[in-house]
C-alpha cells in the first residue's frame, strides 16, 4: 500500500522491518520480508515517477546456472563465476560473501519470475554473453514488477521520504529518522535493512578527494545517492569497507545530463578511434582494451584529462563497428573543420592525426583493422590502428561517468552491519550498493550489481524477521 506522507508523519505504528531505499537491493528485502510474514514498511526518497535509483538502468544479472535456464545451452559454473570475479576485483574481495551470492545467484530467477519479472528469451546467437540474464524490458520494468508484488503481498510504501539517519544504540536501532511531507519523522521499528545506495551523486563528498575536477563528473545514475544514510552509519562507528572516494567511472558522452543518464550515453566507439584531451595530443592506447573493461579503464583516464574532456576522433572507415551513443556524432568533412566545431585547435589536431596515421604499421582497412598497430608513436596503439583519412569525419566529446563509489560499510553472511567492536549489529542490515565493497571493492563484473541487491537483499529482509522477532524497540 503507498502511505500518504500525512499519515506516515502522523503514524504511531511500529514496523517489524523498515526498508531504506527502494531500488533492487530494497524491494528484494521487503519482499522476502513480507513473504516471512512481517509487517514491511519501505522508505523511497524519489517520487513514485522517479522511484528505483540506478536500477531504472539496469539490464541484465550475471547468475551461476546449471543447468542453463534463461542462458544459452553452455554451464557456467560457480568455479568459472569466482574465477571470473576474483580476475576482476585483483584479488579484493571477501570470498566468503562472494561465493555465497554465487550459490544463491542459482536460484534467483525462479523467484524474480514469481514476482513477476520477465527475461529475455535465450537463443543461440542472441546473445553474447552465456554469463548473464537480461531483463526484458529492463530495470524500469523490473521495478514496475516488484512494486506491484510488494503492494500486492501488503508492504507499505512510502515515496518522497528521506531518511536522515538511522540511529543505533550499542548496535540497536529503534527507530528512523526522515523527512516526509516536508516535516522531521520517526518511524519506529524492530529491525533496519539499509539499501539506499552509495556517495556518488554527493558532489562535496567527491570534491573532498577530486578537488574540483568532481564539479565536471557525470553521475550516470540516481540524483538521490548523496550517501546521507552512509554517513549516518560510519559516524556510528559501523566499519567501513572500500576506499573513500574511489568510484566506478566510464566515458560517457560530454553532452549527457548531470543525472540519470544511464547506458545510453556510454561511448563504445573508443577502441576504433584515435581519443585526444583538450589540447589535441593523444594519452593512451586506445586499442588495449576492447572487452567490457575498457569503459572503466577510460572513464579514470578522462577523468585525469585537463578539464576532464577529451575527444574521440574517428573516420568514415569506423561506422557500423560500434554500437551508436545516445547522441549523434559531430560531422564534417575535413579534420580541420571538426577541430573547430571541438573547439580544439585544428593545427594541433591535424599534426596528431597525421602523426598517427604515419605511424600504422599494418593494412587499415576494416576487415585487417583489428590487427592493425600504430608504433613508434607515444603512445603506440595495439590493436584497431585505421588510419582516419577517409570523410566524413566523426567526433564524440568525452567525460568521466560515475557508475558508483566503493565506500560502504561491512556485513557478514547474514548481511548485518559490523560494529567497531568487531560484533555484528542485532537488528541493523544492508543490501545492495551500500555494501557492494564487500565483494566488489575495486574493478567490475557486468551484471554483479544486481545479482548482489538481489541475493543479498534476501538474506537481509528473512535474517531482519528473525531479528524483529527477538528485539523490540525501547
Amino acid at each position: 500500500m503507498t502511505l500518504a506522507n500525512s499519515h506516515l508523519s502522523n503514524s504511531s505504528r511500529t514496523y517489524d522491518v523498515v526498508v531504506v531505499g527502494g531500488g533492487n537491493a530494497g524491494l528484494c528485502a521487503a519482499i522476502s520480508a513480507r513473504q516471512a510474514g512481517a509487517s514491511v514498511l519501505l522508505l523511497e526518497q524519489a517520487p513514485r515517477a522517479l522511484r528505483g535509483g540506478s536500477t531504472r538502468h539496469a539490464r541484465n544479472l550475471r547468475v551461476k546456472c546449471d543447468p542453463p535456464s534463461v542462458l544459452p545451452d553452455q554451464a557456467y559454473c560457480g568455479d568459472e563465476y569466482w574465477a571470473d570475479l576474483a580476475q576482476a576485483t585483483a584479488g579484493h574481495t571477501d570470498e566468503n560473501l562472494a561465493r555465497l551470492m554465487i550459490e544463491g545467484s542459482a536460484h534467483i530467477v525462479r523467484w524474480m519470475e514469481q514476482c513477476g519479472i520477465q527475461f529475455e528469451k535465450s537463443r543461440i546467437g542472441n546473445r553474447p554473453s552465456r554469463k548473464t540474464a537480461f531483463l526484458l524490458g529492463g530495470g524500469k520494468a523490473l521495478l514496475n514488477a516488484y512494486y506491484r508484488k510488494a503492494e500486492r503481498i501488503g508492504v507499505d510504501i512510502a515515496y518522497d521520504t528521506e531518511v536522515l539517519s538511522v540511529p543505533l544504540d550499542n548496535g540497536v536501532a529503534c527507530e528512523i529518522h526522515a523527512i516526509s511531507n516536508c516535516a522531521l519523522t520517526r518511524v519506529r521499528t524492530r529491525a533496519v535493512v539499509v539499501s539506499c545506495g552509495g556517495s556518488q551523486a554527493n558532489t562535496d563528498w567527491l570534491q573532498h578527494y577530486w578537488g574540483d575536477a568532481a564539479n565536471r563528473f557525470v553521475i550516470r545514475g540516481a540524483r538521490q545517492a548523496k550517501g546521507r544514510v552512509l554517513a549516518s552509519l560510519l559516524d556510528q562507528n559501523v566499519v567501513p569497507i572500500g576506499e573513500p572516494g574511489q568510484c566506478h567511472m566510464v566515458a560517457v558522452d560530454a553532452r549527457a545530463p548531470k543525472f540519470d543518464g544511464g547506458i545510453v550515453t556510454r561511448l563504445d566507439c573508443v577502441p576504433y578511434s584515435v581519443v585526444v584531451d583538450r589540447n589535441g595530443q593523444r594519452f593512451h592506447d586506445e586499442g588495449e582494451e576492447v572487452g567490457p573493461r575498457r569503459f572503466a579503464v577510460w572513464g579514470k583516464l578522462v577523468a585525469r584529462c585537463p578539464d576532464q574532456i577529451a575527444y574521440a576522433i574517428l573516420d568514415s572507415k569506423a561506422e557500423g563497428l560500434f554500437r551508436p551513443s545516445f547522441y549523434p556524432p559531430i560531422r564534417t568533412q575535413t579534420i580541420s573543420e571538426l577541430a573547430v566545431e571541438l573547439k580544439l585547435n585544428p593545427a594541433d589536431l591535424a599534426t596528431t592525426i597525421h602523426a598517427f596515421n604515419a605511424a600504422i604499421t599494418d593494412a587499415s582497412d576494416r576487415k585487417a583493422g583489428r590487427l592493425a598497430r600504430a608504433e613508434d608513436i607515444v603512445p603506440p596503439k595495439s590493436k584497431w590502428a585505421m588510419s582516419i583519412d577517409t570523410p566524413p569525419f566523426s567526433g564524440y566529446p568525452l567525460r568521466p561517468g560515475v557508475t558508483f563509489s566503493y565506500l560502504g560499510v561491512k556485513v557478514d553472511d547474514h548481511a548485518r552491519v559490523i560494529m567497531a567492536s568487531g560484533r555484528p549489529a542485532a537488528n541493523v542490515f544492508a543490501a545492495g550498493q551500500i555494501m557492494l565493497a564487500n565483494i566488489l571493492a575495486s574493478g567490475y563484473l557486468a551484471g554483479v550489481g544486481m545479482t548482489l541487491g538481489t541475493v543479498f537483499g534476501q538474506i537481509a529482509g528473512r535474517c531482519a524477521v528473525r531479528a524483529a522477532r527477538s528485539w523490540s524497540p525501547r
